[in-house]
């Protein structure tokens, strides 16, 4: 497993953009700490402000003051977070939304039309199948789930219309690995686009742009976001270009991260990386623990050796993460599980600090049903939070029983 720190390509920026520190390497806290996140100007605040203003006074007709007229097409506190989320995946720029599913719509429309077609994973989060098959189908756009761990499989669903490869590595619920670089290849060599939903591994953990993708996206409502106290979304692109195109749909469509939520998304990220090093630290123990359990039929993590793509997640992650699925013998005994922890809170979303449990069959993923999207009956998922481990140790083992 590769254990060294991830460092930006570029020195930290200013909130304009601008190179600092004479472009000098950053190690991944210090960049989550400070880029976009200069002092303020005006009282020296380390904290950037929450500017909750919907307009600005111009400096003449046409004479913008710092590139800001409304809050829709840009706000102070939302330009320090997608500076922050640009440096983090080492990216050319960074896009804030109300949420993820805002994000991966307003990249559909960017790069797609009508007659186009898109490859998604065959294990992807309910709502991006959703998505898909529900909004951007009868729009015009055509989609295959694929199994995306499989190189040559990727290379017989291309068509000459494919214009995006979607992937999630991990993948959402059964935590399915793919190589990233060799899919960017397969997938340039057609003339498509590799996105990669990076929210199960975090920046922290993994970073796409590096390996070859040309977008990521995060449901920063997740591990960024941290605290289960805030919803967003969020694309980086690799390419100014391709970044500039995001950025007007972003502003045409409008479904923008407002400044409260881009705050507290910031502030989040400000602690990512020693969160994920507890939740992995916590992670590896539950797996340990429920290998062993007798009630548990199989357990998903890609930190065990056995798990399809081991040695991949090895090499394009940092550590395996703070997601684990596990499968009973029965639907029921699944259900009784969720019902019974204490610690374990049943609910949907994932990545706070909290721990959560859930049925995917009947609660995130539910919207596949009856799809080949369909998730397993007697799958539990858990995201595995930073309380003491002991603690949720027990309490599993209690549910278990």
């Amino acid at each position: 497993m590769d254990n060294e720190v991830h460092q930006t390509t570029r020195g930290l920026r200013t909130g304009d953009g601008r190179e600092a520190n004479g472009g000098r390497r950053h190690g991944f806290d210090t960049v989550a700490l400070h880029a976009g996140q200069e002092p303020d100007p005006t009282t020296g605040a380390v904290v950037p402000p929450i500017y909750q203003v919907s307009t600005y006074k111009q400096d003449g007709i046409g004479g913008l003051r710092g590139g800001y007229e409304y809050s829709r097409s840009a706000n102070p506190t939302r330009t320090a977070l997608e500076v922050c989320l640009a440096e983090t995946e080492g990216g050319a720029r960074g896009l804030a939304f109300a949420s993820g599913l805002a994000a991966e719509d307003a990249l559909i429309r960017a790069v797609c039309r009508p007659g186009d077609h898109v490859v998604i994973p065959n294990d992807a989060y309910g709502g991006t199948y959703r998505l898909f098959a529900k909004v951007a189908e009868p729009w015009g756009v055509a989609f295959d789930p694929v199994a995306l761990g499989d190189v040559d499989a990727l290379r017989r669903s291309l068509r000459g219309d494919t214009k995006i490869v979607w992937v999630e590595t991990p993948t959402n619920p059964l935590l399915g690995i793919a190589d990233i670089a060799k899919l960017a290849e397969v997938a340039h060599d057609a003339g498509a686009l590799l996105v990669v939903d990076n929210t199960f591994a975090s920046p922290y953990l993994q970073r796409p742009l590096e390996l070859g993708a040309d977008v990521v996206v995060h449901s920063t409502t997740k591990y960024i976001g941290g605290h289960s106290d805030v919803i967003g979304g969020a694309l980086i692109a690799a390419d100014a270009e391709l970044g500039e195109r995001l950025a007007f749909h972003q502003n045409a469509m409008g479904a923008v991260a407002g400044p409260f939520d881009a705050w507290l998304t910031l502030r989040g990220i400000k602690t990512l990386g020693v969160r994920m090093d507890r939740h992995c630290a916590n992670a590896e123990r539950i797996v340990e623990m429920l290998v062993r359990h007798p009630s548990v039929r199989d357990v998903l993590y890609p930190g065990l050796p056995d798990h399809p793509g081991h040695d991949i997640a090895a090499k394009q992650m940092r550590a395996f993460g703070g997601m684990v699925s596990f499968r009973m013998e029965s639907e029921d005994a699944a259900v009784r599980v969720c019902e019974r922890t204490e610690l374990f809170t049943l609910g949907e979303s994932l990545g706070g600090v909290e721990s959560l449990i859930e049925h995917p069959g009947r609660m995130t993923h539910a919207s596949a049903a009856g799809s080949p999207l369909e998730v397993p009956a007697d799958l539990v998922r858990l995201s595995v939070g930073i309380e003491d481990v002991d603690d949720l140790l027990h309490d599993l083992d209690r549910a278990l029983a």
